[in-house]
């Protein structure tokens, strides 16, 4: 799945606003891991009044250091396939649940730009992956386009996407 618009603020919010109605008529905890993104999906749905119902916690973990303490990410996939890789997510995402009280998890890594892009994995490559507690991780591969806005947005958009479609 290919992401071509970007969304404003405004947008945003909205779909926040369904993703938090969807999640609290499930009873369902969210929880965040986020590396490109900063913390933005946080950011979001904290925005909503009453998210307390439904978002447990947020993670940013950008370094290396952090993926591994805070989320469990083993060094050998850090080394082997780097932070923006399918593997990396995956272990982003089922960390966010182990260490949280979460029941639904999405993580994101990816290079916003300008800089950071490597061989085969160009600016605007983002990973994202999405886990439910007792189910599998989901990770999908987007190349988004723009500047580091452009592409941060289009990312919490995605995942946000990905949450109301895994919560439903």
């Amino acid at each position: 799945m290919e992401e071509t618009t970007t969304l404003d603020d405004a947008a945003l919010h909205a779909l926040a606003e369904q993703v938090g109605a969807a999640l609290q008529a499930r009873h369902l905890m969210l929880a965040t891991a986020e590396s490109c993104t900063g913390g933005w999906i946080a950011k979001m749905v904290t925005d909503i009044p009453g998210c307390s119902a439904w978002f447990d916690c947020g993670m940013a973990a950008y370094s290396y250091e952090a993926k591994q303490a805070l989320l469990g990410v083993r060094p050998e996939t850090l080394t082997e396939h780097g932070a923006v890789s399918r593997e990396t997510v995956m272990e982003m995402v089922s960390g966010a649940l182990v260490t949280s009280g979460a029941s639904i998890a999405v993580a994101v890594t990816g290079i916003a730009g300008p800089t950071g892009a490597t061989p085969g994995k160009p600016v605007g490559t983002v990973w994202i992956g999405w886990k439910r507690r007792g189910g599998y991780p989901k990770a999908e591969l987007f190349h988004f386009d723009g500047d580091r806005d452009a592409v941060r947005r289009q990312t919490v958009a995605a995942s946000l996407r990905g949450l109301l479609a895994l919560a439903g």
